[in-house]
């Protein structure tokens, strides 16, 4: 049975001031490591999963398989393919972008990444492109995507 509050509703206490927050959202504890060590160290790492032999990226605390606590991390390579992708023709304001932009889903280990492509013109990107993170020189790295600067082609 549901009992409602006592009315007059008393309203919640104010915060004086400006709150100390940078961001509304956090990485979380598999993804802060995760972030910390792109930056730290310009490595992509996995979550390998001792009973089903899949290995998660970016990493996970839980195997989303069979539910198997994940308490080891590897580093997987800047290596991947693209698994899918699209081409977006319009910036976010709605103006129209002189040459499309690539995003895909670069599939690398048993998960992947969605990230930006450049290095191939959006007229000869194809699924199954090996591709490679260029990441921005350590002293420049922040622990977000975006220490990657993009994915490029492998020739």
């Amino acid at each position: 049975m549901f009992i409602h509050p006592p009315f007059p509703f008393q309203p919640p206490a104010q915060w004086a001031g400006d709150l100390p927050v940078t961001s509304r959202y956090t990485y979380g504890i598999a993804l802060e490591k995760f972030f910390q060590t792109l930056k730290d160290e310009g490595v992509i790492l996995g979550s390998p999963c001792g009973q089903c032999g899949k290995t998660y990226v970016p990493i996970t605390l839980f195997c989303p398989e069979c539910l198997a606590e994940l308490n080891e991390t590897i580093d997987v390579g800047l290596r991947g393919e693209i698994f899918s992708y699209t081409l977006l023709y319009k910036n976010l304001d709605g103006s129209p972008r002189e040459t499309p932009e690539i995003i895909a889903y670069i599939k690398i280990a048993d998960g992947g990444l969605i990230h930006r492509v450049e290095g191939i013109p959006p007229s000869q990107v194809k699924t199954g492109t090996q591709v490679a993170a260029n990441l921005k020189p350590k002293d420049e790295r922040v622990g977000s995507i975006l220490d990657i600067r993009a994915f490029k082609p492998i020739y």
